[in-house]
């Protein structure tokens, strides 16, 4: 099972900004205020536009607890890595790979997750480490690399004289049919 700090709240890369957990707790402010009001569920999820089954949740726990039992609780689960240790972690991605004795210029997930065991003893998932470098504005990037050995003319020969016999024609001679059924009708 992975652990409760490890798991992501959402697809698009972490939980609630504090911006966007203020709106919601304001929006549940507005639904125990028409609730003191006496409209219905239905009415009061138009209006603000969300759920029935979130008003119906917040109904609930508005009458058992009142108004304090909407207010946010904060957030769900502190990162791992604060915005301090974060800065720390990108000194150590700017040394680079090599840097931290691996043969290539190749940052990987695995890599980083193994650099983030080594320097703070902690662990994430790949989604985990994925999201912490979105969130903080890295991007995952692949090396256009070429042999230092490629002769193009080579390849331009290869290309222009093997491959069409290796690959066959690209087209039928004959015309025929789309049909994976009836082959006969080719």
């Amino acid at each position: 099972m992975i652990p409760a700090a490890d798991r992501m709240r959402y697809a698009q890369g972490g939980a609630l900004t504090d911006e966007r957990r203020a709106f919601r707790e304001q929006l549940r402010m507005e639904a125990a205020e028409r609730f003191r009001q006496g409209d219905e569920n239905p009415v009061i999820a138009h209006d603000l536009r969300v759920s029935v089954r979130s008003v119906q949740r917040w109904r609930r726990a508005w009458s058992q607890n009142g108004p304090r039992a909407l207010a946010s609780k904060g957030p769900a689960s502190l990162p791992l890595l604060s915005d301090e240790l974060f800065a720390v972690l990108e000194r150590e991605l700017a040394k680079g790979p090599v840097g931290h004795s691996w043969p290539d210029q190749t940052w990987t997930l695995s890599r980083i997750k193994t650099l983030i065991w080594r320097r703070f003893h902690k662990s994430y998932t790949v989604q985990g480490r994925a999201a912490l470098l979105k969130r903080h504005g890295w991007s995952c990037q692949v090396p256009a690399r070429r042999a230092i050995e490629r002769d193009e003319n080579l390849v331009a020969g290869w290309v222009k004289e093997t491959r069409p016999r290796v690959e066959g024609p690209w087209r039928r001679s004959t015309p025929g049919s789309s049909s994976r059924t009836r082959p006969d009708s080719r």
